[in-house]
């Protein structure tokens, strides 16, 4: 008797970890014990869900504020004396500028939306669709930190 009362006081107990404040797993990169999905028949099938983690709105939220300021930085490069590379871009900030910042957030914010979305899908065995928002994070990173050096070549040239 004292035995099945010991084991009733232990399944009450609460065995769960403390979530650290950053671990491998808010990335994707280290998965969980299950590395496949439950059932079988469902392999490749996309799996929708009514809320998202936070690390995937992170994700989508730093895009979006690094668009925003792709777009600043773009036209401080054009007021240095920049020129824009791209014959849409530049289409739109002869018309105005205000267009062009819209079309810029529309064209940044319905993909991501999309991304968003739909980021369990497979597109190979091993890449999600949201291992590709990750490497849009990183490629904004790095034309922020480009568009940032041409603005101190401009600067330091006047």
């Amino acid at each position: 008797m004292s035995n099945a009362h010991t084991i009733l006081n232990n399944r009450c107990q609460d065995r769960r970890r403390e979530m650290p404040f950053f671990c491998l797993y808010h990335l994707g990169i280290k998965p969980g014990k299950r590395l496949a999905e439950r059932r079988a028949i469902e392999h490749g099938s996309p799996n929708y869900a009514d809320r998202y983690t936070g690390h995937l709105l992170v994700c989508a939220i730093a895009i979006l504020l690094l668009s925003i300021t792709d777009a600043c930085l773009t036209l401080n490069i054009l007021a240095n004396g920049g020129e824009e590379v791209n014959w849409f871009m530049a289409i739109l900030i002869e018309d105005s500028i205000e267009k062009f910042l819209a079309v810029k957030l529309a064209l940044t914010v319905l993909p991501l939306l999309l991304l968003t979305i739909h980021h369990n899908v497979r597109i190979t065995d091993m890449i999600r669709v949201r291992h590709l928002k990750y490497l849009i994070l990183i490629g904004y990173s790095l034309l922020i930190g480009y568009e940032l050096l041409l603005l101190n070549v401009a600067m330091a040239n006047l």
